[in-house]
């Protein structure tokens, strides 16, 4: 078990460089002393070079199942691994954190409402918000609550559940994906899809490069369909980019926000950079390019993040803004399509290719505003 899980009643309770080596000289470990122990992540080629992964190490941490492993190991050991032909690459074990600014009008946008009209409330699939947990006594989720684990545990007092949210974030993106269609509160895309909860980032909303890794992972390995990643960073991490391939080869559709790096230009951050990955761009309710939204080649869709209002934990909710609002937008029309049996990869071209195209360049928006109702093979007035 690489997470720690924990399984409820559905009624109940239930932020390296772009994908190559990251190296030792990013931050904090060049300045580390020769026997200083440092944390890494080592990809490896075969068998010799994990043998040779463990002899160096001082402390395992995790093993990962596309051969790579994170683990504490003095600086001296491991600049002689990043050298050696069996090893792929040794980079930090940074940390991402949570994309979201304090700053819900989307679900209409996108016509999601036009979906459930026609009865397409997303049954049968699941979607894992990979974030700082979710609720789970929250009354617009609960219904629909499914599986959880955790990287990291949640911290406060009031926590039923090791992946329940200390922060907020988490809690947020998942009713904009899904809460539930029942006369209180909020609706969201697909209210009757089933929530995962992956803690991987803290009450802070930051988690570690490997953390992540393992949740993407741990996502794959369970069989859901969709992984929701409303965080990043400026620079990538190689074991993230493979565990986002495993996810991939294994079914799953990881979508993941462009980054609050705007206005900029080619500033998309990772993992949402990665070619494995859906990148979403925000925009405000004039259908332009939200303020902060990054933009760049990588960006396929944009979706509704500016001033999103959505569940909060307390049995709250509130009103924020971030390619992390819009993230989930799109997460919650995958598990639309993919509940109607579309693949990982059908329902990501499937969402490009109904995209309604509102004007912005394709480096802000990709192929144009999401469009559920039109993914679905519906008309907005289809009501």
């Amino acid at each position: 078990m690489r997470l720690n899980e924990s399984g409820v009643s559905r009624r109940n309770v239930l932020k390296a460089t772009g994908g190559a080596t990251a190296g030792l000289a990013v931050s904090g470990l060049a300045s580390a002393a020769p026997t200083d122990k440092v944390e890494v992540n080592v990809g490896f080629s075969s068998e010799r070079g994990r043998a040779m992964a463990r002899d160096a190490a001082e402390d395992v941490i995790r093993e990962f199942e596309f051969d790579a492993m994170t683990m504490r190991v003095r600086k001296r050991a491991a600049t002689a691994l990043e050298k050696n032909p069996n090893i792929r690459y040794v980079e930090e074990n940074g940390t991402m954190h949570a994309l979201a600014e304090d700053l819900p009008w989307g679900i209409d946008r996108v016509d999601a409402e036009v979906a459930h009209s026609n009865g397409y409330l997303g049954a049968g699939a699941d979607v894992a918000i990979i974030d700082t947990g979710i609720d789970s006594d929250h009354p617009d989720l609960q219904d629909y609550l499914g599986a959880g684990a955790y990287a990291v545990s949640c911290s406060s007092g009031e926590c039923q559940q090791g992946w329940d949210d200390d922060n907020g974030h988490g809690t947020h993106c998942a009713g904009i994906a899904a809460a539930n269609d029942n006369a209180q509160g909020v609706v969201g895309v697909g209210p009757n899809i089933t929530l995962h909860a992956v803690k991987v980032l803290n009450s802070q909303g930051g988690g570690s490069m490997s953390d992540i890794a393992a949740g993407v992972e741990y996502v794959a390995d369970q069989g859901w369909d969709v992984a929701s990643m409303s965080l990043g960073g400026s620079t990538g991490s190689a074991t993230l980019r493979d565990a986002c391939q495993y996810a991939v080869n294994n079914g799953v559709l990881v979508v993941a926000a462009a980054g609050n790096s705007g206005p900029c230009t080619d500033c998309v951050g990772y993992p949402a950079a990665y070619p494995e990955v859906m990148a979403v761009g925000s925009t405000n309710s004039s259908d332009g390019l939200s303020y902060f939204s990054s933009t760049g080649p990588e960006v396929e869709i944009a979706a509704p993040g500016s001033s999103i209002y959505s569940t909060y934990p307390d049995e709250a909710y509130d009103t924020h803004s971030g390619t992390s609002m819009a993230c989930p937008h799109v997460a919650g029309a995958a598990g639309q399509l993919m509940a109607q049996g579309y693949s990982n990869s059908g329902a990501r071209s499937q969402l490009t290719n109904t995209a309604e195209d509102i004007g912005l360049a394709s480096n802000e928006s990709g192929s144009g505003l999401l469009d559920v109702a039109a993914a679905l093979g519906l008309n907005s007035t289809d009501n």
